[in-house]
Parts: C-alpha cells; sequence; structure tokens
C-alpha cells in the first residue's frame, strides 16, 4: 500500500512540473509579442529553395547563359585608318570600345592598332564578319562559358535574401521593445548589404553575358606574322624568296657601300700620288758619294831619295 502511494505522489509530481513549465512558456510568449525562432545573420531556405526549382525548370526548358570572349588578327594597309573603321562598325552594332591603343607610322613602319570590344552577343556573328572585311585575317580565337549555374544560384540567393529583407521590415514594424527593434536593425542592414553585393555580381555577369568582349589587333604588312611552309611546293617557294632575297641584299650592300669604295680608292691614289713626290724629292737632295777611281788635282809631291 505504501509503494503505491509513493508511486502516485511521484506521478503526481511529474505531471504537475509539467504543466508549470507548459504555463511558463505560455506565458512568456504572451509577454513578449516579437519572439525571434531563428538566427537573422541567414537567410530563409524556403525562398531559396523555391528559387532554385524555377531555375532548374528554366534551364530545363533550354534558357542557356554563356559568356564569350575571343580575339581577332588583322593585317591592313592602314592601321589607325583600319581602327576607326573597327570603332564604327561595333558602335552600329549596338556594342562599345573600352579599351583602344595606336602606334603612329614612322618611316616604313606604318603603325598597328589594338582595340578591346564590347559586342552585342546576339550580334556577334554579323559584327565578325564586317571587322574582318578590314583587311586579311591572320588569326581568330573564340571561347564560350557556360554560366547558367552561377545565374541560377545567384537568382535564388537575391530571391531569399529579398524575402527575409521584407520579413525583417514588417517584424520591424511589430517590434515592441528596443532590444527587439536594435536585433532587427543590425540582422536587416547585413541582409541588405549582402543582397547589394549580390545584385552587383548579377549586374555584371549579365553585362558579360549581354556582351562579348574581343581584342582586335591591326598590323600593317611589315609587322604581319611569317607563315611557315608546311609543304614541298611552300618550301620550294620559300626558297627561291630566300634565294633571291640574298641577292637582292647583295645588290643592295654593294649600292651603299659602292660611294664609299670610290672615295676610299680617290684618297689612296692621292696618298699615293703625294708619297712617291716626296720620295722623289728627297733622292735630288741628296748628293752623290765620291768614287775611288777618281783623280785629285792639287799639287804634286816630289819624289823622296834615299839618303846616302
Amino acid at each position: 500500500m505504501r509503494r503505491s502511494l509513493i508511486l502516485a505522489g511521484v506521478l503526481l509530481t511529474v505531471v504537475g512540473l509539467a504543466g508549470c513549465s507548459a504555463s511558463m512558456s505560455s506565458l512568456e510568449e504572451a509577454t513578449v509579442p516579437w519572439a525571434p525562432t531563428q538566427d537573422y545573420s541567414m537567410p530563409s531556405n524556403a525562398g531559396g529553395e523555391m528559387a532554385v526549382e524555377d531555375a532548374a525548370r528554366s534551364a530545363a526548358d533550354g534558357d542557356q547563359r554563356y559568356i564569350v570572349n575571343g580575339a581577332l588578327s588583322l593585317t591592313v594597309e592602314q592601321p589607325v585608318e583600319a581602327a576607326v573603321e573597327a570603332a564604327r562598325i561595333v558602335e552600329r552594332a549596338g556594342g562599345r570600345v573600352d579599351a583602344r591603343s595606336e602606334q603612329a607610322p614612322r618611316g616604313n613602319d606604318l603603325g598597328s592598332a589594338r582595340l578591346t570590344v564590347r559586342i552585342p552577343t546576339e550580334r556577334l556573328t554579323e559584327t565578325l564578319e564586317d571587322l574582318k572585311e578590314l583587311g586579311e585575317v591572320e588569326h581568330v580565337e573564340q571561347s564560350k562559358s557556360n554560366v547558367t549555374s552561377q545565374s541560377q544560384d545567384l537568382d535564388a540567393r537575391i530571391s531569399a535574401l529579398r524575402t527575409s529583407v521584407d520579413r525583417l521590415i514588417a517584424l520591424m514594424a511589430d517590434a515592441d521593445t528596443t532590444a527587439d527593434l536594435i536585433s532587427i536593425e543590425s540582422a536587416l542592414s547585413e541582409r541588405q548589404a549582402n543582397l547589394e553585393s549580390l545584385e552587383a555580381q548579377k549586374r555584371s555577369l549579365d553585362d558579360q553575358v549581354a556582351l562579348s568582349t574581343f581584342d582586335v589587333y591591326l598590323v600593317s604588312e611589315a609587322d604581319a606574322p611569317v607563315h611557315e611552309p608546311d609543304t614541298f611546293l611552300s618550301g620550294l617557294i620559300a626558297g627561291w624568296n630566300a634565294f633571291v632575297a640574298f641577292f637582292a641584299f647583295i645588290l643592295v650592300a654593294a649600292g651603299v657601300l659602292l660611294p664609299w669604295l670610290v672615295f676610299a680608292a680617290v684618297v689612296a691614289l692621292v696618298v699615293v700620288v703625294l708619297v712617291r713626290r716626296r720620295l722623289k724629292k728627297r733622292r735630288a737632295a741628296v748628293p752623290a758619294a765620291p768614287q775611288s777611281n777618281d783623280v785629285v788635282v792639287g799639287s804634286e809631291e816630289e819624289p823622296t831619295t834615299p839618303a846616302d
């Protein structure tokens, strides 16, 4: 009987404690009208999941996004004038020139030019064809990068943050205490900063998708790259051109050196003539040496006779 009474008392105590805890929680909820139930440092996943599902459906429908970059090298007669025309072609297509550098002609060098242009992707093909008409195409390079997933991820995160910002603004209107207001404002500022950063990334990505970036190189024939022979006929032509170029170089060198050789020959002739004249004068000034068989004219000495 005692054991039954003790067990019943324990059960009553447990039930009473549970009821007290429930009443305390209900009292707290009634006292504080705004009770945050989630961490405001991170956005909610509800809007993000919906945005991801929408992005996945759009990707399945074939809405792919690409960034196109490339380079175009042309050999033209007048690079500076061709650069002006290239800029006009790009601007007529709705694009723009982001960077431009030119080298003025000097002597036999006709100069060169380089442009970094942004061409609308939807008009890229026809614009490149117009640019190729400016001269002889030397090199074309084009790359294509699929950024569909990156764009979808940015859209989902932006959508989730916008939903979270709207929710925080609504909670701020219902906040009764200063502590709640400060907590909401701090979370709202952080999410608005993240939202602006993501929106800036999305604008940059959209700009790269909408406008393709190309580097256009314009050079003269003197600066154009030399194509190496790859067949027997091209090798034969290259050898003949080298042979002709060698003898042409010899003739040019002879033409350049001929005036100097004539001048050197004249100077040498003048020096030889002067040296010969000086030698002749020296020989004429030196007297002839007396010979041993010459007779000396003078007083004759009388022969001496031996003494007796």
